[in-house]
C-alpha cells in the first residue's frame, strides 16, 4: 500500500478513527485468531482510506498501541498517535480529539469497510453550526461517526446504547444524511455479510471472501 498525501484544499475537518490491538479486536466473531486480527485490520484500512477519500477531510488521525495497525494506516497517509492512556475506547477517542483540536473533528468507528469519502462528506456538510452530530448504526443503537465543532466539550459514549447517550447529551441526529456504508459496522458475521452486499473496500472484500468460505 504506498502513502497517499491529502492535497490542501482548505478541508476543515480532522477524523479520528480508534484501532484496538489486533489479537484483542472483533471477539464477537467466532473465527479463528489469525483470521480475526486479518479482518479486523482490513476493515479498518478500508474505514481510514474512505475518509482520506473525503474532501473534506484535512487528515485522518489513527489511535492505537497495534505496531501492524499503526505501519499500515501511516502507509494510507494516516497520522498515527499512541492510544493512551490504553484505558479503553473513549478514552482513546478523547486522545484523538486532543491532538487534532487546531480543526473540528469527526469521530469515526473502525469497522465501517463499506463506506465511502462520498458518505463521510455528506455527513460532514451537515453538521450543525458550533454544535455536535451523530450517526445511528443500522440497528439505531450504536454510533458510527460522531462530528464535534472545534471549540466542543463534548464527551464520547460510544459502546451499547451510545447513540440514544449522544443524543441525550445534545447531539443532532444525523443518520438521515448518512449512507448505508456509514450505518453498517461488523461485529458479527451476519454484518459481514451484509458489507460484502453493500459493496466492502478491497481489503476487506479479499478477506471477508475467505472468512465467508469457512462459516
Amino acid at each position: 500500500m504506498g502513502q497517499r498525501q491529502k492535497p490542501s484544499t482548505g478541508a476543515a475537518w480532522s477524523v479520528v478513527v480508534p484501532v484496538k490491538r489486533l489479537p484483542l479486536a472483533k471477539t464477537r466473531l467466532q473465527l479463528p485468531a489469525a483470521m480475526r486480527a486479518e479482518l479486523a485490520l482490513a476493515m479498518a484500512c478500508d474505514t481510514v482510506r474512505a475518509a482520506l477519500e473525503a474532501r473534506g477531510v484535512a487528515e485522518v488521525v489513527v489511535v492505537t498501541d497495534d505496531p501492524e495497525a499503526a505501519a499500515a494506516a501511516a502507509a494510507l497517509g494516516a497520522r498515527v498517535i499512541g492510544d493512551r492512556p490504553g484505558a479503553g475506547l473513549n478514552p482513546a477517542l478523547r486522545h484523538g480529539i486532543d491532538s487534532a483540536r487546531q480543526r473540528s473533528v469527526a469521530l469515526l468507528s473502525s469497522d465501517l469497510p463499506a463506506t465511502t469519502g462520498d458518505e463521510v462528506d455528506r455527513v460532514l456538510a451537515a453538521a450543525p453550526a458550533g454544535g455536535s452530530g451523530a450517526v445511528a448504526d443500522a440497528a439505531g443503537t450504536g454510533t458510527t461517526m460522531l462530528v464535534l465543532p472545534r471549540s466542543a466539550t463534548f464527551v464520547p459514549r460510544f459502546g451499547d446504547g451510545s447513540f440514544a447517550a449522544h443524543l441525550r447529551d445534545g447531539a443532532v441526529d444525523l443518520t438521515a444524511v448518512a449512507g448505508p456504508g456509514l450505518r453498517h459496522d461488523v461485529d458479527t458475521l451476519a454484518g459481514l455479510e451484509a458489507v460484502l452486499v453493500l459493496g466492502a473496500g478491497p481489503e476487506t472484500s479479499r478477506v471477508g471472501r475467505l472468512v465467508t468460505g469457512l462459516a
